[in-house]
């Protein structure tokens, strides 16, 4: 069963932001990602829900997804993110 993990960001220092999205790419990469949105344009269609900067990724199971999360590749990027971002995470088991 594929899995999601579904990511909003509310970048409040976007030069050191470069430094966690370099990292995070590399940690991606090591387990196995597929970036399927990152950062594009967001149109609310119903609700009162506003994005700001949305990532959308893909794992093959849930199992791989958290361990993407929990990974010591990840906790580095997560290291660089503090207070400079604000993110809202979810894991979501697909189909």
């Amino acid at each position: 069963m594929a899995a999601y993990i579904l990511a909003n960001v509310k970048v409040t220092n976007p030069a050191q932001y470069e430094d966690y999205r370099r990292l995070s790419t590399l940690a991606m990469k090591q387990h196995g990602a597929e970036v399927l949105v990152r950062g594009g344009k967001t149109t609310v269609l119903e609700g009162d829900w506003t994005p700001e900067r949305v990532v959308l990724l893909k794992f093959p199971t849930p199992e791989a997804a958290q361990a993407f999360y929990d990974s010591p590749e990840y906790g580095v990027a997560r290291e660089a993110r503090e207070g400079i971002a604000v993110m809202r995470m979810v894991l979501i088991e697909g189909v």
